[in-house]
Parts: C-alpha cells; sequence; structure tokens
C-alpha cells in the first residue's frame, strides 16, 4: 500500500514526499512553497506595471479600461490614506486599538469591486477596504475601535455583516449564509446571489474555518473563501502553520482552490470574479489564497520588529499594490500628474473628515447596549435594561450629596 503523499510539488519541483520517507529537499522544498508566490500565482500586473495576458482569466477584466483602472487606484489609495489616518489616532489616544490593512489594498478593493449588490461578504476584523468597497461609510467603521458601538451600519442593505473578532468564526457564519442562499433556490445562474468570507492565514489553523470548508463542501454552498495570506499569524510565519501552500488545501475537501497575487488588484478582481461565477452556477465553493504581506503590525498592540526581519519588509515594498496600478496607468498614458495630485488631494480631505468625525463622535446613551441585540424584545433583556439603568442613576444621584 503506498504511503500516503503530505505534500503536492509545485509544477517542476520533483516527486511528491511522502510520509514514510520525505528527503530533506522535499521538506525544504514543502515549507518554501508556503513563503513564496511559487509557479502557480495568478498575476496580471507585475510589481514593475507590465501587463501579463492570460487566457484564463482575461475575460473576466474585459471591461476594465483605464477608467476602471483609474477607480481602482483611487479606490485604493482612500483606502491606505484612511488606514493611516486611523492609525495615528490610535497612537494619540482616539481609538482604543486599531487593525492595520497596509499592503492588503489590492486583495481587497479587487475582491471587494468583484462582488454584486446582492452577494454578502463576511469580514474578520481587517476588512476595512472591502467595507469602502461594499458602500459602508468608513466612519462608520471606527466607533467599533472607539469603543462607542458594535457596527453602525445596515449589513443588510450592504452586503456586508459585522466585524467578526473571534478568529475564524465567521467562516462558520459565512457557510450558513450560503447553504441558506443554495437552500432558497438562489443559485444556478448568472443573476444567482454568492457569498464571500475574509480570513487571515492564521485562521486556517483554527477548527471553525475547516467544519466551514466541510459543510459548504457538502452542500455544494456559493461560497468563496477568500484567505489573505499576509504571511504572518500575528508572530507566527504561515510556514509554521502549512507544510502545503494554503490555497493547495481546498483539495482535501473536493473544491478548487487558487492562488492569486494579493498585490495585483487586476487579477484579485478576475479571479473573483470567476470564483462568485463558479457559486453562482451551483458549482461549489472556491478557496482564494491572496498572496499578499501585512506591511505594518498585527495590530496596534503589536511590535512587528520583534519577530521580523526588515530586509523582508523593504522586499515586498517593491511589490507595492498601489505603485504598480500607477506605473501601468503612467507608461501607457492612462493617467498623468494631475490625477495622482487630485487623488492625492482627495485622500488627505477624506482622512481629514474622519479625524474631524472622530475627535467629535457623540457618546451613544447607556441604553443603546442592548438595542438590536434580539430581532424582538424579551422580558429578560428588558429586565437587564432596567437593572443597568438603574444601577447607573445610583451614581447620579450619590453625586448630589
Amino acid at each position: 500500500m503506498p504511503s500516503e503523499q503530505w505534500t503536492h510539488p509545485e509544477p517542476g519541483d520533483g516527486p511528491a514526499a511522502v510520509a514514510a520517507k520525505p528527503s530533506p529537499e522535499q521538506v525544504i522544498a514543502g515549507l518554501r512553497a508556503t513563503s513564496e508566490g511559487g509557479a502557480e500565482l495568478t498575476q496580471l500586473l507585475t510589481p514593475e506595471g507590465q501587463r501579463i495576458p492570460s487566457p484564463q482569466f482575461d475575460k473576466y477584466v474585459a471591461d476594465v479600461d483605464d477608467e476602471v483602472l483609474r477607480n481602482l487606484y483611487r479606490d485604493m489609495v482612500l483606502v491606505r490614506r484612511a488606514d493611516r489616518e486611523a492609525n495615528a489616532m490610535q497612537r494619540q489616544g482616539q481609538l482604543g486599538i486599531w487593525v492595520p490593512l497596509l499592503g492588503q489594498e489590492a486583495a481587497q478593493i479587487g475582491s471587494g469591486r468583484a462582488l454584486k449588490p446582492t452577494d454578502m461578504a463576511f469580514p474578520s476584523y481587517r476588512e476595512h477596504g472591502v467595507a469602502y468597497a461594499r458602500g459602508v461609510d468608513l466612519r462608520e467603521l471606527l466607533g467599533i475601535f472607539r469603543c462607542t458601538d458594535h457596527s453602525g451600519w445596515d449589513y443588510k442593505a450592504h452586503g456586508f455583516h459585522p466585524y467578526t473578532i473571534v478568529i475564524g468564526n465567521q467562516v462558520l457564519n459565512a457557510a450558513g449564509y450560503a447553504m441558506g442562499q443554495k437552500f432558497e433556490g438562489k443559485v444556478g445562474d448568472d443573476d444567482g446571489e454568492a457569498t464571500i468570507c475574509y480570513f487571515g492565514d492564521g485562521a486556517t489553523s483554527q477548527g471553525d474555518v475547516h467544519e466551514g470548508f466541510v459543510w459548504a463542501a457538502v452542500y455544494d454552498a456559493p461560497l468563496v473563501f477568500f484567505c489573505q495570506n499576509n504571511q504572518w499569524a500575528i508572530s507566527e510565519p504561515t510556514e509554521r502553520q502549512s507544510r502545503l501552500p494554503l490555497y493547495q488545501r481546498a483539495r482535501g475537501y473536493g473544491f478548487p482552490g487558487i492562488r492569486v497575487d494579493g498585490n495585483d488588484v487586476l487579477a484579485c478582481l478576475a479571479v473573483t470574479r470567476w470564483a462568485l461565477e463558479e457559486c453562482r452556477h451551483g458549482n461549489g465553493p472556491v478557496l482564494i489564497e491572496a498572496f499578499t504581506y501585512r506591511m505594518d503590525a498585527h495590530t496596534t498592540t503589536d511590535d512587528p520588529t520583534r519577530y521580523r526581519l526588515s530586509d523582508e519588509l523593504e522586499e515586498w515594498k517593491l511589490k507595492d499594490p498601489i505603485e504598480r496600478v500607477r506605473a501601468y496607468l503612467a507608461r501607457g498614458g492612462g493617467a498623468d500628474h494631475d490625477f495622482f495630485d487630485q487623488v492625492q488631494a482627495e485622500a488627505d480631505e477624506f482622512a481629514k473628515q474622519l479625524r474631524d468625525y472622530t475627535f467629535n463622535m457623540p457618546e451613544p446613551p447607556p441604553e443603546r447596549i442592548f438595542a438590536n441585540v434580539y430581532a424582538e424584545p424579551s422580558p429578560a433583556l428588558e429586565a437587564q435594561q432596567k437593572e443597568f439603568l438603574s444601577y447607573l442613576d445610583g451614581f447620579a444621584t450619590a453625586g448630589e450629596h
């Protein structure tokens, strides 16, 4: 009986290692494949801004002319500027914490712009770019990080679920939602619905994610699993979590997986459109591994200099998702200096609006914490609210004496 294969080689890497006798070279090759793009990386724009033709994916971005690409560039610049402003406000004590997305703008804008209004997105806690793409006012995000709100947007209207802090839990929520779409007959043609769920490479080590894979596969749920592999699960590198490239894990559950250059907004748009189309037509789930890099800390409570080298960061700066679009537009005459200056000015004004709102954000009344907990009020919840407000009133009464 043959030994169980434990690593699937990239093309040209030679025979797969087996559990019985993996050679040192095969072990190293398996680990390296988790931290490098590899031959199967889908890319349409190089870091130098050169367009790469793709027989498989070009048709999914056939509508992307210079105007559309300028809008994608604008999206990424505004989102990055908002992210940097929020990071600064946390350092100034205006936000309790912030979760940076620096370096992941292309993965989020590319995939977010691929969604239709009838689709639903389930984020973790870093998907500020997806929120922006779904029409969520970023000021409504800031209440979460200022600790004044859980989520201020209408998630049904925007097709964007509230943030999930528990690692990987949103995958189960997304799987259940997508199963509902399947049971209600909302798949099967171009007008079908789909769901996308975002999580990081670290979440792939959580049981919730694997349970979501199982349920989505068994029921052919229209669910795109979008893994932003930013190389670090806080301080643990991806090669400490998997012997396989993460996209290859989909094979074990019976659905396709693909690795895309997460710093290439055009490739992320194309691959996500393809995956969503597969789901809409009832072909079951798809796993996308967006191969990117977290250019900042995991959160503002983290110090990445304690666990990663500066030369790694410098290497990824050369793959900046915004600069490659800028280079492409400038080289081909799709945009000039006036356009780039205008976008930067707009981004600065956008950041100013976020800052002004944060500094003047109203404090919600204490009873709001009990609002929208359940679809209908319950006696138990009403009793808790009454007890809590009475407790607070006691402080006001004490202050009068």
